[in-house]
């Protein structure tokens, strides 16, 4: 099949405004019909759930049209960057299911290239050396509607330029004393024309170049240029970047031709209720120790809903179901813990666990008896089999799940009532045990044999059903269970008011002395995931061990902020 084939061929699926772009363009023969996508984060931060969208539109563009997706670090501002990012950015990267397989590039790679264009650039009397402070600069910028003041330094001649900006890379300056600035128009419409900065004075190491360098392109500059180098045909990105394109089209065009020139489209950014999205903020709660790191099970981080117990599909439907426009739009977090919720469903192994562990008694049981009972892996798989678990006389169930005098339409256990413990018997609340202040400690019930789940004679109904342990076989572990960071839906609406403020106080309960079935502590490897039968999705943390479980709570089983807003 032909690239004008598959065009058509997805033309007819149809496609999304980028798609669309991306196909008239291989369908017009373009750079030769040829496609090369970029993705190209900033190795100043962990990539958070806004990246994960670009992420799938630039690598997803790439498969769905049989073309190539780069994978290249903008590596222009060695103060904020760190081998820990880059490295973290490859493994969030390919567990999302995408590859660069040998097309891993950095700005730096093209740092001997972007200064010669910018030397080629002062010879041609299109940029120029300015002395003057980022503050002086820009209030002569002037605004919208006012037109800018030319720099003072703006007229230097080519000899005077060319003999700073390289006294500049000499390290003769400190930093701030000066930058190199791209000549164009001081009083043009767009801010972005109003002679902009090319290059600023850095004496920080840089991660990949040490001190080679004491000049820094900046984003604008290098951009595109690197897309250049690299053959990219679509440089995909941001609304906001939509008033950068004619100074990336600028730039570009002083070394593409008509053969080959890379075009930048737009997109919406993802931003979602109850969260934050900006590195720097994320930044500040990890250095002010406000969460347990970048991949905290809280945080919008990539890395921190993996460690939570997300999957890569989850995201991607998620992903998917929004959308790409060219609107900008607050997406309800609501959205994501629905699809969350979905893919777990499919894949997720059924297992008991009580949290808040009250002990039954069941009296007419035989004492030191215990049998098995067969439990169903997962419903939603034809494949995912059983698994035996034990059940004997003394028994955990949720402490809320007994009330001593239940109010009407109450289906658990209450005196006198019954319930059918899941995949075992019916039994029937008799007396129970309280302490010297009143507090119940234990509860007892008599069961009824020929109830047994599975069994000819089984068929009776209750109304209830509950989940349990064996008292005997039961493992201790720790849960953690984790809720939205913060508790204000829209943290950009007030912006004078500090996001910190708008934490959730109620983000995470650690919970000690939870009682797991040993099915569970069998099964408790990183990665896993289980249902915790009527309390939600879990999965062991990084911190887990077989000594001591933890597992996080991935998400509940039903949107309970969802339902506490509709009241």
């Amino acid at each position: 099949m032909t690239e004008v084939d598959k065009v058509e061929n997805n033309e007819k699926k149809g496609l999304n405004f980028v798609e669309q772009i991306v196909a008239d363009d291989l369908q017009a023969g373009k750079n030769g019909g040829r496609l090369n996508t970029r993705f190209p984060p900033e190795p100043n931060g962990y990539l958070h759930i806004g990246h994960a969208k670009a992420i799938c539109m630039d690598f997803g563009i790439a498969e769905k049209f049989g073309g190539t997706c780069n994978l290249r670090f903008d590596d222009t501002n060695p103060v904020k960057e760190d081998v820990e990012y880059v490295d973290s950015i490859r493994e969030d990267i390919h567990w999302l299911g995408f590859d660069w397989e040998d097309r891993e590039y950095y700005a730096s790679d093209y740092f001997p290239q972007l200064y010669d264009l910018a030397i080629r650039l002062i010879k041609e009397g299109k940029a120029y050396v300015d002395d003057q402070t980022s503050e002086e600069i820009a209030a002569q910028k002037g605004t919208p509607t006012t037109p800018g003041i030319e720099s003072p330094y703006r007229n230097r001649s080519v000899e005077e330029n060319l003999d700073l900006f390289q006294r500049m890379n000499a390290g003769e300056f400190e930093e701030g004393a000066r930058v190199l600035r791209a000549k164009i128009d001081m009083t043009s419409s767009n801010m972005h024309f109003r002679d902009p900065i090319m290059y600023r004075i850095i004496h920080h190491p840089h991660h990949r170049t040490g001190t080679t360098w004491k000049v820094y392109p900046m984003y604008d500059f290098a951009h595109g240029q690197s897309d250049y180098f690299e053959g990219v045909t679509h440089s995909i990105c941001t609304l906001e970047f939509v008033p950068h394109r004619p100074l990336y089209e600028y730039y570009v065009k002083e070394l593409a031709d008509e053969s080959y020139c890379p075009r930048q489209i737009e997109f919406n950014r993802l931003n979602l209720t109850y969260t934050v999205m900006s590195k720097r903020k994320l930044l500040r709660l990890v250095q002010e120790g406000l969460v347990a790191g970048w991949d905290d099970p809280r945080m919008p981080t990539i890395s921190g809903m993996r460690r939570r117990g997300y999957t890569p599909q989850s995201i991607k439907n998620f992903i998917s179901a929004i959308g790409y426009t060219k609107y900008e739009a607050l997406n309800s977090i609501s959205l994501l813990e629905h699809a969350v919720r979905e893919d777990l469903n499919k894949i997720s192994t059924r297992a008991m666990a009580v949290i808040d562990p009250i002990k039954v008694v069941i009296t007419n049981y035989p004492e030191g008896q215990t049998e098995m009972v067969e439990m169903e892996n997962n419903p939603e798989d034809p494949n995912g089999g059983t698994h035996q678990m034990p059940f004997c006389r003394e028994i955990y169930i949720e402490r809320e799940d007994f009330m001593e005098n239940p109010p009407k339409k109450f289906f658990r256990l209450a005196p006198e009532g019954e319930v059918r413990l899941k995949g075992a018997y019916i039994v029937k609340c008799t007396d129970v045990v309280k302490d010297s202040e009143g507090n119940i400690v234990e509860i007892h019930c008599t069961y009824d044999p020929d109830t047994r789940s599975g069994l000819p004679g089984s068929a009776r109904k209750v109304k209830g059903t509950l989940h349990w342990v064996s008292a005997q076989h039961a493992i201790d572990a720790t849960v953690r269970l984790y809720d939205r960071l913060f508790e204000v839906e829209n943290t950009s609406e007030d912006p004078d008011r500090d996001f910190r403020e708008m934490l959730n106080p109620n983000s995470l309960k650690v919970v000690e002395g939870v009682k797991v079935e040993p099915f569970i502590a069998e099964c408790a490897t990183k990665g896993h995931k289980f249902q915790f039968q009527r309390i939600g999705y879990f999965t062991p943390d990084y911190d887990s061990t077989p000594e001591k479980l933890i597992f996080n709570r991935t998400i509940a089983l039903k949107d309970s902020w969802e339902k506490a807003q509709k009241k």
